[in-house]
């Protein structure tokens, strides 16, 4: 008897086992090699992810967690890089690291096949719809690496300079156009894009919150969302804000903003588009003496109806949680927890936020995530 299942949904977990917080707020650089990328299956049963393989590559915890991707026919995993750890005298410390790691996902089980260079401190990535174009935004060196994804290799084929220490980037739903976050200059840049040519209009910046650190871009391709950390070290205490950037204008420009609290830093979208989820650290992995020490850190809740953005729902989730994925129906929303170790399972009832109970231990410390792109 031939019972049909459903095809796998993959869900990336990447992460960095080099860095941690004392109660006073100190950070702490651990040896180098216990990194790795755990694999899950969230189409099956998006209530209880399915562990299917955990794969030992180096991640860091520094830069957005948007540092890896799949390929929309889930047949590639890609992950950067950001920081490599170097050793001298018995003391670890990091630097920009330019690695892209390539993982065959429709291998059982899936494993690396390939590694090659790119800018320094790769941090945002983002892959075309078409499964045949990366960004990499890098950090270290302002530019933004162009890869070609080609049945299953990728080659990097160009870098275009940029300014403004670029974070994070997204395309726009067409493929045609894609946004950059720069944390510097608190602007969001625009890159044009023709075919497998990249090329930056720095004239058609668009000025965000301060620190913007993240973006999102609607299925539908009418607006972009920006996290915007008010603060280079995350958390001071104060409220900060979520952008709201029409983007079928010409020139696009800020419409809203949606007052969220202290240090959002993740941000993904929904793929039904009606919500969102903002990352917020609110002083998690600070000195717990600190005015604005919370044990944990939270999710907020947007909603998406048309132009409208609006905050309709928060909840706790674990100590400094970075990245999030929401299961392929919306209705589940995965939060890794870097401090706890963990990953908090939330159901989305309508435009509420529910706590599941379900918390899966992941035997690392989360740094990353991201499922397909859409």
């Amino acid at each position: 008897m031939h019972t049909n299942h459903p095809a796998p949904h993959y869900m990336l977990v990447a992460n960095d086992e080099k860095v941690t917080w004392d109660a006073a707020g100190k950070i702490h650089f651990l040896a180098a090699g216990n990194d790795h990328l755990m694999i899950f299956d969230i189409g099956s049963d998006p209530a209880q992810p399915r562990h299917v393989v955990t794969i030992p590559v180096e991640n860091s915890l520094f830069g957005p967690p948007t540092n890896l991707a799949i390929t929309p026919d889930n047949t590639l995993a890609l992950l950067a890089n950001p920081m490599r750890w170097r050793e001298q005298d018995g003391v670890w410390t990091p630097g920009p690291g330019n690695l892209l790691h390539v993982v065959d996902l429709t291998l059982q089980p899936p494993a690396m096949i390939a590694t090659l260079e790119v800018g320094p401190q790769p941090s945002g990535m983002a892959i075309n719809r078409a499964g045949t174009l990366a960004l990499i935004a890098n950090r270290a060196d302002h530019s933004i690496s162009v890869l070609r994804i080609r049945d299953k290799q990728v080659s990097l084929i160009g870098t275009v300079a940029v300014d403004g220490h670029p974070v994070a980037v997204a395309f726009d739903a067409d493929g045609r156009r894609a946004f950059f976050a720069k944390m510097e200059t608190h602007t969001l840049g625009v890159l044009q894009i023709d075919g497998e040519n990249v090329s930056y209009q720095h004239e058609a910046d668009i000025p965000t919150g301060l620190v913007p650190y993240n973006l999102v871009i609607t299925p539908d391709g009418t607006l972009a969302l920006t996290v915007d950390m008010g603060h280079p070290n995350a958390s001071d205490g104060h409220a900060d804000t979520i952008s709201i950037i029409d983007i079928t204008v010409n020139p696009p420009r800020v419409t809203n903003k949606v007052v969220v609290d202290d240090a959002p830093e993740g941000l993904v979208m929904s793929p039904t588009g009606t919500h969102a989820a903002a990352i917020v650290i609110q002083g998690s992995n600070c000195n717990h003496e600190a005015w604005f020490y919370h044990r944990n850190g939270k999710v907020v809740l947007l909603k998406i109806d048309g132009a409208q953005v609006t905050r309709v729902s928060e909840i706790d989730v674990g100590a400094l949680p970075e990245g999030a994925v929401f299961s392929p129906d919306g209705r589940y929303l995965y939060v890794g927890n870097f401090l706890d170790a963990d990953m908090s399972v939330l159901r989305i009832d309508g435009d509420t936020l529910v706590d599941t109970g379900t918390r899966i231990a992941l035997g690392g410390h989360p740094a990353a995530m991201r499922s397909q792109s859409f």
